[in-house]
C-alpha cells in the first residue's frame, strides 16, 4: 500500500450532497498498482475530518481513532457494493454501521453566548469527536442507501478505480480522468487485434 498524494482526484459526482460517500472513496485504487489512503495515517485522518468539517483545527487523532474510522470505511463499502450489485448486506457491515449511529448526541442542548444569546446546539466536547465524526459519516451513508438518491448509487466504470458515485444520465465515471482511461481502453481494444 502506497500513499500517493499528489494523485488526488475531484470528488465524485455526489460528494458535495454525501460526505459519506467521499469518505468511503478515502481509499483509491489508482492505475499501476498505486494506492492512495486519506486515512492511513493519524496525521492524514485529522486532515480529512478538518477538511470535512468533523473536527475542529488543531485536532489530533490516535492510530486506534483512525483504525476505527477505516474500518467504518469499510463497512460502509460493503452496504455500498451490496446496494449496487443488488445482494443482501454482510450482517456486520449493518451492525457496524448502526453501532456508529448509536453514538450520536440526541438532544441539542440549550447553550448561552453572551453576544448572541441563547441557542440550540448538540454537545461535542474535544473527547468526544471521533463519536461524532462515526455518528455522522453513518447516519449519512444511512441516508444516502435509503433516499431517493440510493438508485443512482453507481462504481466507476473504469478499473482499477474503486470509487462510488451518483450517477447522472449516462455518466459511469467518478472523474474526467477515468472516462478518459475507459475511452482510451475501449478504442485501443478495437484497433488491436484479438
Amino acid at each position: 500500500m502506497r500513499l500517493m498524494a499528489e494523485h488526488a482526484l475531484p470528488p465524485a459526482p455526489g460528494a458535495e450532497r454525501y460526505v459519506a460517500l467521499d469518505f468511503a472513496n478515502s481509499a483509491l485504487a489508482l492505475p499501476n498498482g498505486q494506492f492512495v489512503d486519506h486515512l492511513g495515517t493519524p496525521t492524514a485522518t485529522a486532515a480529512w475530518l478538518r477538511e470535512h468539517g468533523l473536527a475542529p483545527p488543531g485536532v489530533e487523532v490516535s492510530e486506534m481513532c483512525a483504525a476505527q474510522l477505516r474500518s467504518l470505511r469499510e463497512h460502509l463499502r460493503s452496504l455500498c457494493a451490496a446496494r449496487v450489485d443488488g445482494v443482501p448486506a454482510l450482517p456486520t457491515a449493518l451492525s457496524a454501521v448502526n453501532d456508529a449511529l448509536s453514538r450520536a448526541a440526541t438532544a441539542e442542548l440549550l447553550h448561552w453566548d453572551d453576544t448572541t444569546g441563547p441557542y440550540r446546539a448538540i454537545p461535542c466536547p474535544t473527547n468526544e469527536i471521533l463519536a461524532h465524526a462515526l455518528a455522522t459519516l453513518a447516519a449519512n451513508g444511512a441516508d444516502l442507501l435509503t433516499g431517493p438518491d440510493a438508485e443512482r448509487l453507481a462504481r466507476c466504470g473504469s478499473a482499477p478505480c474503486n470509487r462510488f458515485l451518483l450517477r447522472h444520465g449516462r455518466r459511469h465515471w467518478c472523474c474526467t480522468r477515468c472516462g478518459d482511461r475507459a475511452r482510451a481502453a475501449r478504442a485501443y481494444s478495437r484497433r488491436t487485434p484479438s
